[in-house]
């Protein structure tokens, strides 16, 4: 099967998570923990995964799935994938944590060590964001659905930016990595895959993530930003790749829309 015979079931799965971290969201009752690697987890991200997993080992039971929620698989094992489906059953949850609704469910497949199609759905606006490599990028409401693409801007060595920044990050740490940081204008969002899918459709320029993130917070997020136009690299401007190492935590990483700018200008070179 090709990966649009089964984008729909895909979205379909990312919903029904969504459903599930919204009703317990609303409900303001959930269990918190935080995981060996000091970040936290609640029952909403278990309740999510367990929806997502069993729903994609039902509907393609020769793919496996890789879950931040169920990521203790080997490499040894891992590097023999051709294909797999890459999870976030609950991005954001920090986010989910505060109470400021910017959350969403990731589904990427990934084939050859670079995603192929890509889900980010939002519970709180049940807003979905897809692509399938080749054909496009996309946003879904419950009215309509439009092609995305992201804002290409002029050629210039110092262009203004609508930045992207979290919530919880000092922006300084941020605009203190650019040569003019004078010409960024701030938008201030949660969840990594929201700020990307910002820049996938044109509202945003430039997010840059400093910290830890696992491959899974990118993955969706790298093939919807690259049909819209825009492109993931790491700070060395270099391509993510997925599952080529032991470790599946991701370097920090810079998302554009515009990639054809001197980014090597425009950030600093330490």
């Amino acid at each position: 099967m090709k990966p649009e015979d089964y984008i729909e079931q895909v979205i379909d799965i990312a919903v029904k998570a969504g459903s599930e971290i919204r009703n317990i969201y609303l409900n303001g009752t959930f269990d918190k923990e935080i995981k060996s690697d000091n970040t936290p987890v609640t029952s909403a991200d278990i309740a999510a995964h367990n929806i997502i997993s069993l729903a994609l080992k039902a509907l393609t039971p020769d793919i496996p799935v890789l879950s931040e929620e169920d990521a203790e698989i080997p490499f040894s094992q891992r590097e023999h994938w051709s294909r797999y489906w890459l999870v976030d059953p609950l991005d954001g949850t920090g986010e989910f944590i505060a109470g400021s609704g910017d959350f969403s469910v990731i589904i990427a497949l990934v084939e050859h060590n670079r995603p192929i199609m890509g889900v980010v759905y939002v519970p709180m606006t049940e807003v979905c964001y897809y692509a399938i490599a080749g054909l496009g990028a996309y946003k879904r409401d419950d009215k309509s659905e439009v092609r995305i693409t992201s804002r290409q801007l002029p050629d210039s060595n110092e262009p203004p930016l609508k930045l992207a920044v979290s919530r919880r990050q000092d922006p300084q740490s941020v605009l203190k990595l650019f040569n003019q940081p004078k010409h960024c204008e701030l938008i201030v969002l949660g969840g990594a895959a929201l700020k990307s899918c910002l820049i996938a459709e044109g509202k945003a320029d430039c997010y840059v993530r400093i910290g830890p993130t696992g491959e899974w917070d990118t993955g969706a997020a790298q093939i919807i930003i690259e049909e819209a136009g825009g492109q993931i690299m790491d700070l060395e401007l270099q391509p993510l790749s997925y599952n080529e190492r032991e470790s599946l935590e991701n370097p920090n990483f810079i998302v554009v829309g515009s990639p054809h700018l001197a980014w090597d200008r425009i950030l600093l070179n330490e």
